[in-house]
């Protein structure tokens, strides 16, 4: 399952509602390190699909959300579990070590 794009109107839909865990990736289209995870997010959201979801939110396009949530950095990934924030990471990281923390979390 690819990622999903959510933004500042269906994140509670999306994300706060969903009934399984859902990681936000907030990113910016001008960001090189978000866009050098990019691709490493999407072969994630494959081979987890069965246990979480991959959402991104573009945080120029959307300010309400990432404002609400204090997103001063990015890249930046929130874990969300039952509607909560569980998990963070800040900053690009190669695809195993992504994929290490995000198992770990779920």
């Amino acid at each position: 399952m690819a990622t999903i794009n959510v933004t500042d109107d269906s994140f509670k839909a999306d994300v706060l509602d969903s009934d399984k865990p859902v990681l936000v990736d907030f990113w910016a289209e001008w960001c090189g390190p978000c866009k050098m995870i990019g691709p490493s997010l999407e072969e994630i959201s494959d081979e987890l699909s069965d246990q979480v979801t991959i959402a991104k939110m573009d945080i120029m396009e959307n300010t309400g959300i990432p404002g609400e949530i204090g997103v001063q950095s990015i890249p930046l990934m929130v874990l969300f579990k039952n509607g909560e924030a569980v998990a963070k990471k800040l900053g690009a990281a190669p695809k195993g070590q992504l994929k290490s923390w995000l198992e770990g979390e779920l």
